[in-house]
Order: C-alpha cells, then sequence, then structure tokens
C-alpha cells in the first residue's frame, strides 16, 4: 500500500476526559515532534501510530491511513508494516559484524546493490556518531549512540520505511540537528518524541501532550523558525566542547571566548 499520510483521531486522557485535539494529519515530508513533561502520555502516543490503533488501545484512538481504516493483517505482519520504530531499547542478542547485520537486512528487503546500500548507510549513521562504526564491529559492541544512528540509518536507508517513529534520540548523545538535516533529504514522515527545543523548533509542528491526553497543535511560525537557528549555535557549540573533552584537550577562557563570539553573528 502507497501511503500519502495518516490520521489520527482523539481519544481521552489518564482521567478518561475527551482529548482536547479531535485529530491530526501527517503528510508525507511532515517531520513532527511530540512534546510534554515525563509522564504525559508521549510514548503512549506514538505506540497507538505503530500499532494503527483502532479503538482497541486504552486511549481509544483511531489511525487511518489514506483516510481508510487498516486491515490486523497489515498491521502485525512484519512484511507489510510501513512503521519503523526506534526507541531507547537497543539491546542485542546477536553479535554479527555490523557489515553482515545489514547485509542480511538488505537481501530480506530484495536490495540490488547490497554493498552501495551498506556505505550509504555507515555514511548516514557516521554522521550522527562521534565515534565512527565499522563494518567489521559486531553488533553487540557498539555504544548507545552508534546503535541508534546505525538503526536511524538502517531504517531510512535499507528499510525504507515511510513512517519511522524516533523516541527521545537526544538521549543517545547523537549529532540530532545533523540527524535532522539528513532526514529532511527523505520523503517519509519522521515522528519523533522529544523533550529537546531544537528538535520542536526544528519540526513541521508539535504536538502537545498533558496526563495523557492532546492538549494543542502548534505549527512552527517564522519567529520560532529564527529561534530555532539561534539554539542550533548553541547547540553546535556544546557539540565542539563535547568533541574537544572527549579528545583530551582542556578548555581555557581564550577557547570559551572564541566558541561564544558565534552567537553573536548575525543570521
Amino acid at each position: 500500500m502507497d501511503i500519502n499520510r495518516i490520521k489520527v483521531l482523539g481519544g481521552k486522557g489518564k482521567e478518561g476526559t475527551k482529548e482536547a485535539v479531535e485529530s491530526f494529519e501527517l503528510n508525507m515530508g511532515d517531520i513532527v515532534s511530540i512534546v510534554g513533561p515525563t509522564g504525559c502520555g508521549k510514548t503512549t502516543l506514538i505506540n497507538d501510530i505503530e500499532l494503527f490503533a483502532n479503538q482497541n488501545t486504552p486511549s481509544g484512538r483511531q489511525v487511518f491511513i489514506n483516510g481508510e481504516t487498516v486491515p490486523e493483517d497489515f498491521s502485525f505482519d512484519p512484511a507489510k508494516h510501513p512503521i519503523a520504530m526506534i526507541s531507547q531499547h537497543t539491546n542485542f542478542l546477536s553479535d554479527l559484524p555490523v557489515g553482515e547485520f545489514l547485509s542480511i537486512h538488505a537481501k530480506v528487503r530484495g536490495a540490488e546493490n547490497i554493498e552501495r546500500m551498506i556505505e550509504e548507510t555507515l555514511d548516514f549513521a557516521n554522521q550522527l556518531t562521534g565515534e565512527a562504526i565499522v563494518k567489521e564491529t559486531a553488533m553487540t559492541e557498539l555504544s548507545g549512540g552508534q546503535t541508534r544512528s546505525l538503526l536511524i540509518a538502517d531504517a531510512v536507508v535499507i528499510g525504507n520505511s515511510p513512517i519511522i517513529l524516533l523516541d527521545e534520540i537526544e538521549n543517545a548523545g547523537i549529532n540530532r540537528t545533523k540527524a535532522l538535516e539528513l532526514l529532511k533529504g527523505y520523503k517519509k514522515i519522521f515522528v519523533f518524541v522529544t523533550h529537546d527545543p531544537c528538535i520542536a523548533l526544528l519540526s513541521d509542528f508539535r504536538i502537545i501532550m498533558k496526563n495523557g491526553a492532546m492538549q494543542r497543535v502548534i505549527c512552527t511560525g517564522v519567529e520560532e523558525r529564527i529561534a530555532a537557528t539561534e539554539m542550533k549555535k548553541m547547540d553546535d557549540i556544546m557539540l565542539e566542547f563535547r568533541t574537544l573533552i572527549r579528545s583530551g584537550q582542556e578548555i581555557t577562557e581564550n577557547i570559551l571566548n572564541d566558541k561564544m563570539k558565534i552567537l553573536t553573528q548575525p543570521l
């Protein structure tokens, strides 16, 4: 099934009251954030999307593809399921080398040029993580950040999933603004569960959660785009400091002042 859009109809929150947001739509190419305090129901919402809820989950929400309900076999058959979920839990039972893991996945997906696809996946992943991932490394030896970076790249490039759900990728220590830049090059639906203001403001719109219910949908306006650009400067500076610390360098006052000058540069 070709997916052009998905629609989510609101259900009820933790207290059983009707959600303030009656519905929202996601179209191909959209980048959306789900935000709110810990325990507010963000992960429950993406779980409903992943399961194509049809009033059969505690929230009572409904999810439609192209305006139609989704057949049960489509929801639970891995061969037909169009969603990739990148969660915070990324433990592997397999100790296959990275290259072999990606090769098997590419073969299962029927890829024609497997080696090129593996290289593209690794190039994508290595733009997100500090320590490069090589094909010979066992999957179980990857760090949390490397694993999450590889899974994102694998879902986008090899899996070619039209809908990708990402749960708090900022906690993995990856370059999240770079991730957003790369993801925008692929016409898919990306849904982020996040506490990160940069990700939220670089999204097309964000869904505000509270007490297990959708409260508001806020479209990112011009002023917020400008704010996101300034936040990206701060984010880039922190990434540079992190790199310096990791490489064993000391942060002097001169280095600090030089980096902070970036924040005063005009847009």
